[in-house]
């Protein structure tokens, strides 16, 4: 990543706040790849996609930013000369996708809450590698689903 890069990163990062209270996660865990924006379509779905390049063992972009919880549909690639997976969460439910070398496939999730959602490629150490990313989606919890601690503040 070059400083350029890393500069626009570490920008984004705080205008989405989320280099604040959750600096940890998202700022030293997934250290690589780049940080985008989900793009809404006219029916409310969302779209991203996720290509692993050659030889770089990180997802690109490493973290994908949803503006709201829903349903959004991930096309994945697979430029490397290894065979590499993709294992996404969608509300309770896992989706698996086989990515043989220079391959792509398609994941269609639903995440309706604000959070953090990790993916990776558990497939041989790729995890452990760089394989691992998060989807951010933004907005407040509901009352009825706030975990039993004090009002975060708020900008």
């Amino acid at each position: 990543m070059t400083a350029s890069t890393a500069h626009e990163r570490a920008e984004l990062l705080h205008k989405l706040g989320l280099d604040t209270q959750n600096k940890g996660p998202i700022g030293r865990v997934i250290a690589t790849g780049n940080i985008e924006q989900a793009k809404e379509r006219e029916d409310g779905t969302m779209q991203a996609r996720l290509r692993i390049n050659p030889d770089e063992l990180c997802w690109d972009p490493s973290v994908i930013v949803m503006p709201h919880g829903g349903d959004i549909e991930i096309e994945i690639f697979n430029d490397d000369l290894n065979t590499h997976c993709a294992l996404f969460p969608s509300n309770g439910d896992r989706k698996f996708i086989w990515l043989v070398n220079h391959s792509r496939g398609r994941a269609r999730l639903n995440l309706d809450g604000p959070g953090y959602y990790w993916f990776s490629s558990p497939t041989g150490n790729d995890e452990g590698r760089g394989l691992t990313g998060a989807i951010v989606v933004l907005g407040d919890v509901p009352p009825e689903a706030r975990l039993d601690r004090p009002d975060q503040p708020r900008p």
